[in-house]
This record gives structure tokens, sequence and C-alpha cells, in this order.
């Protein structure tokens, strides 16, 4: 006799079969899944997903962002136009898709992350180090040359790119709305960086670099590195310094503008106060040597033009006086009276060098400047430290390299003022526009976190 609760043969089969087919159809729909996941990250970099705090894009949402220190490298073709202009689209397609396939590895190498491309353009995020990002200018340059050699046999002409490569804080999130959403970038340092890849092409330079990222690296005397002029990013912005790095150039080029380093320096010096006619010889001069330092032909130009116009040609001119203004107040009444304290002190020693050359008057200033110097970092460390400030490590960075920047301008002073006009000017762009630049940038984004801690009234 056979119990109720049998089950009939052929029914237990076709549930074992139906079993199996759903077990199937999970792991297809898994593994599908699976694969859009991979195919969607090469539309948006693991990386970003990692920064986010998120597992997987699956989890990312509209809105999400987060804070970093990041060096933003920005990279063009030149002449695109001209170039595509003898090509058909396809060929335009293959000529940027092999261009790109050449510099992904580079940038990934050197712990870069590629946020977007940009039609013929790419832009770059290194989360690690400054230095990472101007080593892989460098190398993406390196291994351009030998790219260029494939094109060349292939009788194909060569590409020439680009780069500018700014340092400091970012946001990173998800921007959009409705059914589309973007990972995206958003900061002062990303629209820096791409106006110094804009200024490559006025001084005929590959690469230039912000004085922020020049703080940032961990030991800046492994590059060759020179002074170029400064910049604004917007109307109301404070102009920031930019600089050439020429270690990618012809090895007799590169001699040469190492050799005319102090020179060069002299004739900006002197052209940015305006001094054209002492600027002019010295430019001469160096061009003369060296017909392939196009950022010399490019100030010996503005100074003939200015000798012949009387229109000056400037990359945002310092301010004639070291003075503190109301706009350089960040919310913090003890830090801004040490900024103003220090202003006045550089402006002292400004004084001293420029008008007065007085040696005891320039030698107590700057012993007093530096312990203010000092006091000033150890105050603002204290705070850091006491609130956690997670921006720590890279501000304290940027401090010890205004220290050693500030001890080698003081060794040249100390050694004797050959020229009061350049001391003056590197008296300046060194000390006193570095510190409005990081008051405006770090030293606000700090104050605005303490007052969130509350560590003193918020104004």
């Amino acid at each position: 006799m056979s119990s109720s609760f049998d089950v009939p043969e052929s029914n237990s089969e076709d549930a074992a079969a139906e079993l199996a087919a759903e077990r199937e159809a999970h792991a297809g729909t898994r593994a599908r899944l699976k694969l859009f996941e991979r195919t969607l990250l090469h539309f948006v970099p693991r990386d970003l997903i990692s920064f986010l705090g998120k597992g997987s894009l699956l989890d990312v949402e509209l809105g999400d962002q987060v804070e970093k220190t990041m060096s933003v490298v920005f990279t063009d073709i030149r002449d695109f136009t001209t170039l595509s202009e003898s090509m058909t689209p396809q060929q335009t397609f293959n000529m940027i898709n092999s261009y790109l396939s050449v510099m992904n590895p580079v940038i990934s190498i050197h712990h870069g992350i590629i946020d977007k491309y940009m039609g013929d353009a790419i832009m770059a995020l290194f989360p690690t180090s400054a230095d990472d990002a101007l080593s892989a200018a460098l190398s993406m340059l390196a291994r351009l040359d030998e790219y260029n050699k494939g094109r060349s046999r292939a009788d194909y002409p060569p590409i020439r790119i680009g780069i500018g490569v700014n340092t400091g804080l970012l946001m990173l999130g998800v921007i959009g709305g409705g059914n589309r959403m973007e990972g995206t970038v958003i900061s002062h340092a990303v629209n820096l960086a791409s106006r110094l890849e804009t200024l490559t092409k006025t001084y005929g330079v590959p690469l230039l670099i912000s004085e922020h990222t020049l703080y940032s690296l961990s030991n800046a005397q492994q590059f060759s590195v020179r002074y170029l002029g400064r910049s604004k990013v917007a109307e109301k912005t404070h102009a920031e310094s930019i600089f050439e790095v020429f270690d990618h150039d012809a090895p007799h080029v590169k001699e040469l503008k190492i050799k005319s380093l102090r020179s060069f320096d002299e004739a900006l010096a002197y052209y940015h106060t305006r001094e054209v006619t002492k600027a002019l010889p010295i430019l001469e001069d160096i061009v003369r040597k060296n017909p392939g330092d196009n950022p010399a032909k490019v100030y010996l130009q503005r100074c003939s033009d200015y000798i012949k116009t009387g229109v000056y040609v400037g990359t945002e001119e310092l301010a004639d006086e070291i003075t503190w203004l109301g706009e350089y107040e960040i919310g913090s009444d003890e830090i801004d009276r040490q900024h103003k304290e220090l202003l006045r002190l550089i402006r002292r020693l400004h004084e001293a060098v420029k008008i007065k050359n007085n040696r005891s008057a320039i030698s107590s200033t700057m012993d007093l400047l530096e312990k203010h110097i000092q006091e000033h970092f150890d105050c603002e460390e204290e705070l850091m430290g006491k609130y956690y400030y997670p921006f720590s490590s890279d501000h304290i960075a940027q401090h010890n390299s205004y220290k050693k920047y500030f001890l080698k301008l003081k060794g040249e002073i100390e050694a004797g003022v050959e020229s009061s006009s350049y001391i003056g000017f590197r008296i300046n762009l060194s000390l006193a526009e570095w510190l409005l630049n990081h008051s405006a940038r770090d030293d606000r984004h700090l104050v605005r976190f303490l007052n969130e801690c509350g560590a003193f009234e918020t104004r």
C-alpha cells in the first residue's frame, strides 16, 4: 500500500528539473550582472567608488561625495584640429585611441587614476603624491617620443602635447539628475590644472606646474624647475605662481637653461617690476646662446613690445606694496593676527632690502621673521593635532617647504644683495604671495574645519 505522502516519480523529476533551471537562470543573471558591472567600470574608475566608501558601483548614489588632497594632471594634444582635418573620422578615432592606449599605462604605473577623457584630452588624478604626478607627466613626454618614432616610420606627423599639474583639495562625488548620473571632481585645483595646460601654448613648453605642486614635492631639487610668471583662474581669484619643469628638454637646451637660471630669474624680476630696459639685454643674451629657450623668447618679445608701444603684457603683476587687507581674513582672530604680523615683517624685510639695503636691519628682520614663521606654524600644527584635522600631513608638508625656501632665500640675502630689485621681487613672490595663497586656500579650509569643531568662535 502506498502512503498518501508519496510523490509520483515523474513529478519529483519535474521539480528537480525546474529547480536546476532556476539555479542556472540565477547563475546566468549573476554572471551577466558581474559582466555588466565590469563593463561599467571601464567608464567609472574603480578607485572613485573606493574613495566614496562603496563596495560596488551598484551602491553609489546621487550626492555621494568625499574631500581629498590630490594632484590633478591635464594633458591635451597640440593642434588637434589641424591633425584631424587631414584625416577621415575613422582615422581620427584610430589615432586618438592609439595615443590614449599608450598613455593609459604610464598614468597607472605612477599610481594615477584616469578621471575622464575629453576627446583628445586626459584628466588624471594622483591621490598618492605630487611626486607621482610630476614623474608621470615626464614619463608621458618620454613615452610620446617613442610613440612618435612609430608614427614617423608610418609616415604620420608627430603628436605634441601640453601638460598642466596642480595639487590641492578637491571634491569627488556623484552629480546628475533623473536617470543620468556621473562621477566627477570639482575644485579650484582642477580649474588651475586646466589653466596651466592651456598656458603651455603661451610659453611654448610641454609641462607647467603650480606653486602648490612645487611646494608639495618631497624633493623639488631632483627636478629642473624655474619660475615663469603668475596666472589667475578667474578675475576675482588671487594670482598664483607657475613654474616650468624642463627635464624633458633636449640635453643641450636643458643644460643651457640650468646655466642661465639665475640670469633668467633676474630678467623676469626686472620685467615684472617694469624695469624692462634692464631685462632686455639679459634676455637677448639668453636667447642668443640658447635659441631653444622658448619662454626666454616670449619675454624678450614682451620687452620689445613694451618699449615700442608702452603696453605692458604681464602675467598678473605683484602688488606694489605688501600690506594687509580685510579680504585676507579667514575667520580666526588669532590666525588672522599672526598672518597680519607675518606680512608686516615681510614688508619690513622687503623695504630694508629694496629701499635701504641696510645690512643690520635686514639681518634683525630676517631673524624675527624666521621666529614668527615657526611660531605661526607651531600654532596651526598644534590645533591640527588637537582636533584631528584630516589633511594635516599635506598642510604640514606645505609649512616645511615654505621654511626650506625661506632659509634658501635667507642664505642668498646673507651672501650679499647684488640686485635689490631681484631680491625684493623674490621676497614678494616667495614669502608674501605664497603666504597669501596658502592662507586663502589651505588655512581657510583649516579654520572652517576648526570652527565646525568648536575650536574658537565663528565670526
